[in-house]
């Protein structure tokens, strides 16, 4: 791998993973490094932390343009960087780029503003990091892009409806972080444990919990789990597979009582193992989802800040 002058790095920096990949002068990914220096390992030292990582490529020219998004330039992070309103066309996001304050001499180093949405009943909502890769999928499939649904599962799962390019509304459900914690400690996790983390989903009790996420409020549907389990309805392995049901299909029953899901596919940008569920809890409820991969969306959206950075 030989790093030019023309080279360009786009770091996703989220709160415990970093993955940075470096660009060649024509926009082809030459390299990347993915490692747990988030935003949480790296407080207090974000400086040192990022020359560890360049290091890794010795023949980085000094000036090689570095651009951060996610939780990196947060509060929690490096340097905090307002958010811009989402209104703003997501194209002219590399526009927005803020320069690292105390990068040594010939740094261009800078920093993703996160988005900022707000409703017209005052509801507020906020996004680091999935705001690129929606501009990657903008510049993956063109203007037909420009509207419609989009889901991006995770820890913290965004839905956005798009407009014109621009973000119509946006909605986060913290269905990741919840099953996380469900499963950790609780009334619950005596019963999630039963199926190793890593266990493929029982697709049974998944779509059972996908079905019964219609039922009511979250938090009955939520116990209804244990009452499965305690009565012999349901075996204790396959607990975790049903409330992985309930949460992910309490989100596609929010999105159709909105009317957010009848303009067209769904298109879902996610991990594969997320990602499948997506389509399934889709599948079951009637939707067509269009997949993309999170990995091909976020080159392209380096690309788009490389050619802005040229």
């Amino acid at each position: 791998m030989t790093a030019s002058a023309s080279s360009f790095i786009g770091i996703d920096w989220g709160t415990t993973h970093r993955r940075a990949s470096l660009l060649g002068a024509n926009g082809e990914l030459l390299a990347q490094q993915h490692d747990a220096q988030g935003a949480l390992a790296s407080a207090g030292r974000f400086g040192a932390a990022l020359d560890e990582l360049l290091a890794a490529w010795p023949d980085l020219a000094v000036d090689t343009p570095v651009v951060m998004a996610g939780m990196v330039g947060s509060a929690l992070g490096w340097q905090e960087v307002p958010y811009l309103d989402a209104a703003e066309p997501l194209r002219e996001l590399p526009a927005h780029a803020v320069p690292v304050q105390g990068a040594a001499a010939g740094r261009d180093w800078r920093l993703v503003p996160g988005l900022r949405w707000r409703g017209e009943r005052g509801q507020v909502d906020v996004m680091r990091g999935e705001e690129t890769q929606l501009l990657g999928a903008l510049q993956l499939l063109g203007p037909a892009a420009d509207d419609g649904c989009y889901v991006l599962p995770g820890t913290h799962s965004k839905w956005v409806q798009l407009q014109g390019g621009r973000i119509r509304s946006l909605r986060t459900c913290m269905s990741g972080e919840l099953f996380a914690l469900l499963r950790q400690q609780g009334t619950l996790s005596a019963a999630m444990q039963a199926a190793p983390a890593d266990a493929e989903p029982d697709p049974q009790a998944f779509a059972a919990g996908v079905a019964d996420a219609a039922e009511g409020v979250l938090s009955h549907t939520l116990f209804g789990a244990r009452a499965r389990v305690v009565t012999g309805a349901m075996p204790a392995a396959a607990a975790a597979a049903y409330v992985s049901g309930l949460l992910i299909g309490a989100e596609w029953h929010d999105q159709a009582r909105l009317g957010a899901l009848s303009g067209g596919p769904v298109r879902v940008i996610g991990e594969p193992a997320l990602a499948v569920l997506h389509e399934r809890a889709a599948t079951q409820l009637g939707h067509s989802v269009e997949s993309l991969s999170a990995k091909a969306v976020q080159l392209a959206a380096w690309q788009a800040f490389q050619a802005h950075s040229d």
